[in-house]
């Protein structure tokens, strides 16, 4: 499913909404790392996908940049591992 995923820079956040409910990764900047610190999907859209898709957006989102993907977030730790090709 493609989700529209906002990034507000300023909230350090990329959000996106679905049925009107809203779900997004926190990151905070280190160096030249972006660390996905909390992935937040409230309850009434879990199970579809949502946390996957911010997830990579973000890591996408940095390696564009120059960035290297880091995760203090449990869920990003694991979808690291899943995906090895974005640990650089």
């Amino acid at each position: 499913m493609d989700y529209t995923i906002t990034h507000y820079p300023e909230k350090n956040r990329f959000e996106t909404k679905l049925d009107g409910v809203t779900a997004f990764v926190q990151y905070r900047l280190s160096g030249d790392k972006l660390d996905i610190i909390h992935t937040i999907v409230p309850p009434a859209i879990e199970g579809r996908g949502v946390a996957a898709a911010l997830v990579k957006y973000a890591y996408d989102y940095a390696i564009e940049h120059g960035m290297k993907p880091l995760a203090t977030c449990s869920y990003a730790v694991a979808w690291l591992h899943r995906h090895p090709e974005y640990a650089g």
